[in-house]
């Protein structure tokens, strides 16, 4: 589970991204196609056409990071774009949280896939 401060920004890039793409690519896409400065202390958070993975890219202050994840079964509950242009949506740390351990963030309630340790 990621844990991050509720100051913390989230941007998540509506489209698709290419994930062969490490810090220079993404760095490329957040500028680029995000219109945002990587370096701001915000989490750019990309995911591939069947959101079966994520990469977020994140600037600490000293250097970029780039996190990733690959789902072995199921999707990431992923939010549509809601208006043409829009690029990014913006998360609290929390919802990314959630996002990333498999809940459903439409309604809420657990994707089929994820397995709550007992």
């Amino acid at each position: 589970m990621l844990s991050f401060s509720g100051s913390l920004k989230v941007f998540v890039a509506l489209e698709a991204c290419d994930m062969r793409k490490g810090f220079n690519g993404l760095y490329a896409a957040v500028t680029e196609r995000l219109g945002e400065d990587p370096r701001n202390g915000t989490l750019f958070v990309f995911s591939n056409r069947r959101h079966t993975r994520i990469k977020i890219l994140y600037w600490d202050g000293t250097g970029l990071w780039v996190l990733s994840k690959r789902l072995e079964q199921g999707t990431f509950s992923w939010p549509k774009e809601v208006e043409a242009g829009v690029s990014k949506f913006k998360l609290t740390p929390q919802a990314l949280a959630l996002l990333t351990d498999g809940v459903d963030l439409r309604g809420a309630k657990l994707r089929p896939w994820y397995e709550r340790a007992n």
